[in-house]
């Protein structure tokens, strides 16, 4: 079972996409600000990172750079879930170290592609819904 770490302050967020990864085989912990998710990812060594980038205490950004500078944790990739949809944020999730970006609202199709391109397997669970 993939482990991954959803990194979001967001509680309605949180707690609906924690449920549906959970309900798709994933084991899922998860931080509710950026501080949080680099001690989880450091404790818990999450197989995967889905991270908001506007996090409270240390925002995504920040957040995953930290991670990616860190040599325990820098092989963990990392998803940027962001509401910023703006020309460039790509980019810069890219820049500060995220492996593959993706939008909110969240579309679980997409994101689940995404979750088995960079785990490189098949979704235990997989279905449409």
């Amino acid at each position: 079972m993939p482990k991954l770490l959803l990194v979001e302050d967001n509680e309605e967020s949180r707690d609906g996409l924690s449920r549906h990864l959970r309900r798709k085989g994933f084991d899922v912990t998860v931080a509710v600000d950026g501080q949080q998710g680099i001690e989880a990812a450091r404790t818990g060594a999450p197989d995967l990172i889905l991270m908001d980038m506007s996090l409270p205490v240390l925002d995504g950004w920040e957040a995953t750079k930290q991670l990616k500078a860190d040599p325990n944790t820098r092989h963990i990739p990392v998803i940027a879930l962001t509401a910023h949809a703006m020309a460039g944020d790509r980019e810069k999730a890219m820049q500060a170290g995220c492996d593959e970006y993706d939008t909110k609202p969240i579309e679980s199709a997409r994101l689940l592609g995404k979750i088995q391109a960079l785990l490189g397997g098949a979704i235990a669970g997989d279905s449409n819904d």
